[in-house]
């Protein structure tokens, strides 16, 4: 149990793992002791009244059989047709919350939710030589697919057992960059990020003042869809305690919502969004993952990126890993890690294309992007 309270403008949070009436006592008069030796601030405060409601989605219990027989085709399938690839792991879990949100103002919203969790991480050997390793994984609320049909996990395994031999790029170049689904986090997180809260109320927002205007190139539009029927691991309550709804947050380029919870709304006195984010959707575009890779001159098709925070100006830099050059419209060769560097938010603004075929993880529908003006050494 989670307990959050607010006394006299002031706040204190704790939680406890038991709950029996003598616990939740002790636990309460905690909390009132701890909010009086906190800074007070005007901007605390608990959702508001609301209808009471129940939610439920997925299954109750798990079907351990089809669990067992899906791993054990996914292991049958990668032995038989990827024999250079070792499969570190590869599970299927299922998981089953169930919670409810309370507060004093009549708040009371009851949830549950089942779906099963399959995650897998492998790498490739040949000789002396191994490939990155990658990792990948989605949630459904059947497994009515075999994993390697699911997502793009076909596409990744070949791509790691290619990745055994890898080159240095010729030289080091300026050119375009194409953001494969397992990826595509990353970059959009940089803006999501900086809606929310936290930068905003620090004022170290790029964004501040930008509702409503252009922020990304015109092809791009994102979706925060917790309630949506191609989200298997979504939400209905807000971390606030509000129903959650859907919401976009960039329509054709432009900034459509911040991202503030209550608090942050109180604090810059500006609307609070309808959900918390996450679940995100992008449109898909009007060309396919072979014809933005064929309208690349020179670039980069990175799946994995490690790379240290960027600036509050958007500035990165970072490795791509299990990643290719492309070199007049063809995948040249899986190259060795390499550093890209640009400017997110610039980035956001340059994209050149959208593939029309988008990857589905059960917590987010992401297509395969193209941006331009990144450097690679």
């Amino acid at each position: 149990i989670g307990l959050v309270g607010i006394k006299a403008q002031r706040r204190a949070s704790l939680s406890i793992n038991k709950t029996d009436e003598a616990t939740l006592g002790e636990a309460v008069r905690d909390l009132s002791g701890m909010a009086l030796g906190a800074n007070p601030d005007p901007a605390y405060d608990i959702a508001a009244s609301q209808p009471h409601e129940a939610f439920s989605a997925g299954v109750d219990a798990p079907d351990h059989d089809a669990m067992y027989d899906r791993v054990v085709e996914f292991q049958q399938y990668v032995a038989a047709t990827y024999p250079t690839l070792h499969l570190r792991s590869a599970g299927i879990s299922f998981i089953r919350r169930r919670s409810c949100y309370a507060n004093t103002n009549d708040v009371e919203f009851v949830s549950s939710r089942g779906l099963y969790s399959v995650s897998l991480t492998f790498s490739s050997r040949e000789g002396e030589n191994n490939s990155s390793m990658m990792y990948t994984g989605y949630t459904r609320y059947a497994l009515d697919k075999p994993i390697k049909d699911e997502t793009n996990v076909d596409m990744l395994l070949r791509q790691s057992t290619e990745q055994v031999t890898t080159q240095h790029i010729p030289a080091k170049f300026k050119g375009d960059m194409i953001i494969a689904p397992t990826c595509l986090p990353t970059f959009l997180g940089f803006l999501t990020a900086r809606i929310s809260d936290g930068p905003m109320i620090a004022g170290t927002s790029i964004y501040e003042g930008k509702l409503g205007e252009p922020v990304a190139s015109e092809l791009l539009s994102v979706h925060s869809r917790p309630l949506g029927d191609e989200i298997a691991s979504g939400y209905w309550v807000t971390g606030d305690g509000y129903k959650a709804e859907n919401a976009t947050i960039i329509d054709k380029g432009r900034l459509n919502t911040y991202l503030l919870g209550l608090y942050g709304s109180n604090r810059l006195k500006m609307a609070r969004a309808v959900n918390s984010g996450g679940c995100y959707v992008v449109d898909p575009g009007t060309i396919s993952y072979e014809d933005l890779i064929a309208g690349v001159k020179e670039g980069i098709l990175i799946t994995r990126f490690s790379g240290g925070r960027p600036s509050d100006r958007g500035d990165f830099s970072g490795v791509a890993k299990n990643s290719y050059y492309i070199k007049d419209g063809k995948l040249a060769f899986p190259i060795k890690e390499t550093t890209v560097s640009g400017n997110m938010a610039e980035l956001l603004k340059s994209v050149q294309g959208i593939s029309s075929e988008r990857v589905n993880f059960g917590g987010s529908v992401l297509p395969w992007v193209q941006v331009s003006g990144i450097t690679a050494s």
